[in-house]
């Protein structure tokens, strides 16, 4: 056999195989990076709203859901969220602070795709979009990839795919497949940071599609404190979001409604304002505070309710059960939990345990972030230690 072309293809022109390319690039490897879209960062491009919520500073391991929490320490922390932002920096991209740790490009997410992609031409990475990857092999030590009509080899392979989240930007299943085909383990993939969708007895919350406002979310023994909304298909925003991620079927949803209320504030305003209704002492949005008010079926003004009937809608104001009936799945997932197990994987490089010189790395493996740039700082860090590896 002839020797390979490269010494590593990496499959996936996303976040992660962008930045696993750029670094094997610049210690000198031959490297071919191959999409089958038709540009790369397509992800890269949309997120944010167009401006690229790239990192988060709060990064650590625990806001990280996997089979393994431990498997992602280590690629954290050899390369940080102060390195990405480094990166950044030296390219003179301006970005700010939103909240909670969540960093945004000033201008554009084509500023982070042309830096990438830079730091891919510095590396002289082979970049070539546009066609499928008909078929991959692998004998005598090197990995045959099809593409298009050409067909390449090289000693390492990295699957840098994704998932199926977002299957209108070409997103597939496509890594667990080549997983599978490896002998690797696939954790079961389900759509996270999605929306949640409402039947039954919770349908007519429906009616109140746009109205948003601050809540504690929980599902199991996660809570997230920001803001949900309500939609024509039942609950988003980004407390949903987050706990949509933990949340599984069959499983109630709690809401908070009144997260910062304290203990008694329903009989203390009894007390101080006897002629106010239940729906006038709700400091949440008109139309919610009423939908509220009437499913507690506590009408008139709070004088004329009992202390104990007031005691309960406050306890249930704080506890509020929902019970989705699913998700808006895949096509409005953000990303995807689950994938390619990291018990085949190594946490210091991202090879296959059993099959050397095969990688994994990004979100087509069993790593997935919280909402806020996590996913992104895990593309970066799982890239880069394979991209030292190689």
């Amino acid at each position: 056999m002839a020797a390979p072309d490269y010494d590593a293809i990496v499959l996936g022109a996303g976040a992660a195989g962008l930045m696993c390319a750029a670094v094997a690039g610049q210690r000198g490897r031959r490297v071919l990076l191959l999409d089958h879209a038709d540009q790369v960062g397509k992800k890269i491009l949309i997120s944010g709203g167009g401006r690229c919520n790239f990192t988060n500073i709060h990064t650590a391991p625990d806001r990280y859901i996997s089979a393994n929490p431990h498997f992602a320490k280590s690629a954290l922390a050899r390369y940080t969220p102060a390195d990405f932002i480094a990166l950044v920096d030296a390219y003179g991209i301006a970005h700010h602070e939103k909240t909670l740790g969540q960093l945004f490009c000033d201008g554009s997410a084509k500023q982070i795709v042309a830096m990438l992609l830079e730091e891919c031409a510095k590396g002289g990475v082979d970049v070539r979009c546009g066609q499928p990857v008909a078929d991959v092999a692998h004998a005598d030590g090197a990995f045959s990839v099809r593409f298009g009509e050409q067909t390449f080899a090289a000693s390492n392979l990295v699957v840098a795919t994704g998932g199926p989240s977002i299957p209108k930007m070409g997103a597939t299943g496509f890594a667990y497949d080549l997983a599978r085909q490896f002998g690797l383990k696939v954790v079961e993939p389900r759509p996270a940071l999605v929306p949640l969708t409402l039947g039954g007895d919770d349908v007519l919350f429906r009616d109140l599609s746009g109205v948003a406002t601050p809540v504690e979310a929980r599902a199991g023994k996660s809570a997230f404190r920001e803001a949900a909304l309500f939609t024509h298909k039942g609950l988003s925003g980004p407390a949903i979001l987050q706990i949509s991620s933990y949340w599984r079927h069959g499983e109630p949803v709690t809401i908070d409604f009144l997260p910062d209320a304290k203990r008694g504030w329903l009989l203390e305003t009894k007390r101080n304002r006897p002629r106010t209704t239940l729906a006038s002492a709700l400091a949440l949005p008109d139309r919610l505070a009423h939908t509220l008010a009437d499913r507690l079926a506590l009408p008139g003004e709070l004088s004329a309710q009992t202390d104990r009937k007031l005691a309960e809608a406050e306890e249930r104001l704080s506890r509020w059960l929902f019970h989705p009936n699913g998700t808006e799945g895949y096509a409005k997932a953000e990303v995807t939990v689950g994938g390619i197990s990291t018990a085949n994987l190594s946490s210091q490089t991202m090879m296959a345990k059993s099959v050397p010189g095969l990688y994994a790395v990004g979100e087509a493996v069993d790593v997935t972030g919280w909402l806020g740039g996590y996913n992104f700082q895990w593309a970066w860090a799982s890239g880069h230690a394979t991209g030292q590896a190689l």
